[in-house]
């Protein structure tokens, strides 16, 4: 299939807001692309190469070659060019890159130059992220996307089953859980208080389990033998950073199991330590840490164990496994029950712990991975959200020389940029997070008038606020009151940031 194709459908997909005609140009290309290359074009329309790493960035891909005049580029050739640019390293590995980016970009079409460069850094906005991908795959392949949807949680993302998804429901089918590849992992909606949570996740008077929210970094652990796989919330293998983590699950009581958890840095006191802190541990191997940091693991809940897979069973016989198999020095914090007062109590003790909230619990519901449902809702004292920087505004007076106030954003799928401004804000920003901000918006710099830094909209920004307020200023019609900035997220990509449809349902759902 020639890349003109398929940059000619991404094109398409990013000019229209309906989500429905979205999936049809997917599933359209899906349809025509040939069987050895749907899944690399499935990759490709997910806006993401098929290499985790290429050792390309903004700024080598800033001077380009002249375009081509036609097209002629075939999806397979940039594949395997990006493989081979993925495979370079040692001495002289830079200038066979650039050699190679000028041999792959000089045979592209200005269009194509345009979606390249976008792919390489992880910009395709054309909003159509996994979801979407997801159900233009069923559509092509005329499967139920029930079934496309498990396979794809169970194998990773949907772009790992189109052969299955083309082959047919039985194929889908037999996409299960392996031990050793992580899933995607079950995820929670949000609830502003502990009394909509329980309602919410027990349906009004089942069971539900308080889980304290622990602030850290999610882990997903699979273990074979003495063989033990680390994975991030995002799938990124960590296991040579976490060597206690692995000594802890080689010393359970099981040769095969999946468990989800939390690991974080601990004060000697026995306190969480800051995000940063173990965000900071989690980013570089133990022998590199400062001051020797560990980090303890925290498990709230087990998928498969010893031959068994358990994601189907009701939350509360997988929690029981949970506690068979895992002392409680490293399982989360859980009361069980149905009592609104009793809840309310164990989620006063787990703030005052100093852990940020609670996750409420279905204790009948499957383990629905790669979902954001009712089974699973948190509450934090704090009402905030993750948002996206869009730009960000030189400083003035004693912030002069720092690139300061951030422009906020929320992802909406419906906008051409994917993305809808909520409002700005310099608060909460120490002199240490300044100096750093400045130097990281300067390597995501698309453009500088003098005053206002556009950047690319990569890094995730967790925001507190007071409330919102209707606004004619911004596109979605709500603005922050009284936004300040809690952390920079590093361990959320920008397609995990929230919603303007979860900005609204504060709004409208009584919340601030």
């Amino acid at each position: 299939m020639l890349l003109h194709d398929l940059v000619d459908v991404s094109r398409a997909v990013a000019a229209t807001r309906s989500r429905k005609e979205k999936v049809r140009l997917l599933a359209d290309l899906l349809s025509a692309a040939p069987p050895e290359e749907r899944s690399l074009v499935a990759h490709y329309l997910g806006g993401r190469l098929r290499q985790r790493r290429t050792g390309l960035g903004w700024r080598s891909l800033q001077t380009l070659p002249p375009p081509a005049p036609d097209a002629s580029l075939e999806v397979g050739e940039v594949d395997a060019a990006f493989a081979a640019m993925a495979l370079l390293a040692g001495p002289g590995s830079a200038g066979l890159r650039s050699a190679a980016v000028v041999d792959l970009f000089g045979r592209a079409t200005a269009a194509e130059q345009d979606w390249l460069r976008a792919v390489t850094v992880g910009e395709v906005r054309q909003g159509a992220l996994e979801a979407v991908v997801t159900e233009a795959l069923a559509l092509a392949a005329d499967v139920p996307l029930t079934a496309v949807r498990r396979a794809a949680m169970l194998a990773g993302g949907a772009t790992y089953v189109v052969d299955a998804a083309f082959a047919g429901t039985d194929a889908l089918a037999d996409v299960g859980l392996t031990v050793g590849r992580p899933i995607l992992p079950m995820l929670a909606s949000s609830a502003p208080d502990v009394a909509a949570a329980l309602a919410k996740a027990g349906g009004g008077d089942g069971p539900v389990g308080v889980d304290a929210k622990l602030d850290g970094i999610r882990i997903q652990v699979h273990r074979a033998g003495d063989d033990v796989v680390i994975a991030t919330r995002s799938l990124d293998d960590i296991t040579h950073r976490l060597p206690e983590v692995v000594a802890i699950v080689r010393a359970l009581p099981a040769t095969h199991l999946v468990l989800d958890g939390e690991a974080l840095s601990l004060a000697a006191d026995g306190r969480p330590r800051p995000f940063q802190e173990t965000a900071s541990r989690t980013a570089t191997d133990a022998d590199d840490s400062p001051g020797g940091s560990v980090v303890t693991p925290y498990f709230f809940d087990v998928l498969h164990r010893d031959g068994t897979d358990l994601l189907d069973l009701p939350a509360h016989e997988r929690w029981q496994v949970l506690e068979d198999l895992v002392p409680p020095e490293h399982r989360v914090q859980r009361w069980l029950g149905t009592d609104p007062t009793e809840a309310e109590a164990f989620t006063s003790a787990v703030l005052a712990s100093g852990h940020e909230g609670v996750v409420v619990k279905s204790a009948t519901a499957p383990y629905d991975a790669g979902r954001r449902g009712s089974a699973w809702v948190k509450v934090k004292p704090v009402h905030t959200l993750d948002l996206v920087v869009l730009a960000v505004e030189h400083g003035s007076g004693r912030r002069r020389g720092w690139l300061s106030n951030i422009h906020l954003g929320a992802r909406d799928p419906s906008s051409p940029s994917g993305f809808v401004m909520l409002g700005k804000t310099f608060k909460g920003m120490t002199d240490e997070m300044l100096a750093w901000q400045t130097a990281r918006f300067r390597d995501l710099e698309v453009s500088d008038d003098g005053w206002v830094v556009t950047v690319r909209p990569e890094q995730v920004v967790e925001i507190a606020f007071d409330g919102l307020q209707r606004s004619t200023r911004y596109p979605g019609g709500l603005a922050l009151r009284f936004a300040r900035v809690v952390r920079y997220r590093d361990d959320k990509s920008a397609d995990e940031a929230d919603t303007i449809e979860t900005v609204r349902a504060h709004f409208v759902g009584g919340g601030p």
